[in-house]
């Protein structure tokens, strides 16, 4: 290359960052954010992601790592951030820090469910993806008037998975970013009686088709960690996601986004005159109704038991507590 196509190609870059195709030579950078229950195994997921032998430790309200992987010999390696944010929903405000206007195009969420707490589970998906959803429709909505072509572009995104013929594109309502949604704790739910099982299934079937978003189901098993390793991988580093799908309510579910539908799905697991009389503005409602009905949402309050971070002993210096006793005392 000449001086002047170098030249060309780094103002080419510098105007067009982090976009999907590389080129040959060039680093690719991607930022995930993990969130769901409190102890859902967020920690033990990315370390094997990112295949540390470290053994997990409680997170403390927002942690940050990252990874790196060489797509090819002798090539720069890409770069992929993680975020994790812990405390259960008790700390969601925090997902300002790390989903910005500056990386919203190459920003991707995993919400990780703890399938052996169902009644859990419907309260806290709900209020860490709609305030997720709150804070990124703001970000889209100051970038349509500072950068309205980056803002139609991930607007475009979200159906990329979803083809036009798709018999339900009418009646789901993709998320702003892509999305995994992981059921851990798959060895705990497998002994759940099968009737329960198959309301979970099913409703985070239907959940995750709504929001376009792809759907595993994991546990401490190695074989069921590297299928939620592949989906991770896909949004990290852009590796194949794989193209095969488990809907079995029996076996663990693995259905990469788009690969579902809602005839597959079914109507919501309730008799005709229980869905009679539930009154419902949405789908999405309607199956909430179902699924609370069967599982009565805990009135748990995440902030009652987030403890003093100052007196947690991973992080314990002594001569700073030393002075630190002195003060209160």
């Amino acid at each position: 290359d000449t001086l002047w196509d170098l030249a060309i190609a780094e103002v080419e870059k510098r105007e067009n960052p982090d976009d999907d195709y590389v080129k040959p030579g060039e680093v690719w950078e991607k930022s995930i954010l993990f969130m769901g229950n409190k102890n859902g195994g967020k920690t033990t997921i990315i370390l094997r992601c990112l295949e540390r032998e470290e053994s997990p430790k409680p997170t403390l309200a927002l942690e940050y790592t990252f990874g790196r992987r060489a797509r090819r010999h002798n090539t720069p390696k890409d770069v992929a951030h993680f975020w994790e944010l812990g405390g259960g929903t008790s700390l969601v405000e925090l997902i300002r820090i790390p989903i910005t206007s500056h990386n919203i195009r190459s920003f991707a969420v995993v919400l990780v469910l703890d399938l052996s707490k169902p009644n859990e589970l419907w309260t806290t998906m709900e209020s860490l993806l709609q305030l997720t959803r709150n804070h990124v429709n703001k970000i889209l909505t100051k970038l349509e008037k500072t950068n309205p072509e980056v803002a139609a572009e991930i607007k475009q995104r979200q159906w990329n998975d979803l083809q036009r013929d798709h018999p339900d594109y009418a009646l789901v309502d993709p998320f702003p970013i892509p999305l995994v949604i992981i059921g851990s704790k798959y060895d705990i739910f497998h002994e759940f009686d099968s009737e329960m099982r198959k309301i979970i299934s099913k409703t985070l079937r239907f959940v995750s088709h709504y929001y376009g978003a792809s759907l595993v189901f994991t546990s401490k098993s190695e074989a069921l960690l590297l299928k939620a390793r592949a989906l991770i991988n896909h949004l990290a580093f852009g590796y194949d996601k794989g193209k095969s799908v488990s809907v079995d309510p029996s076996k663990p579910l693995f259905i990469p986004a788009g690969l579902d539908s809602m005839s597959q799905i079914g109507p919501p697991p309730a008799s005709d005159s229980d869905l009679g009389k539930m009154r419902a503005n949405t789908p999405l409602e309607l199956w909430k109704k179902v699924f609370e009905k069967t599982f009565p949402p805990k009135s748990f309050c995440d902030l009652q038991d987030t403890k003093d971070p100052a007196q947690d002993s991973q992080y314990a210096e002594y001569e700073v507590d030393v002075m630190r006793a002195q003060k209160n005392q």
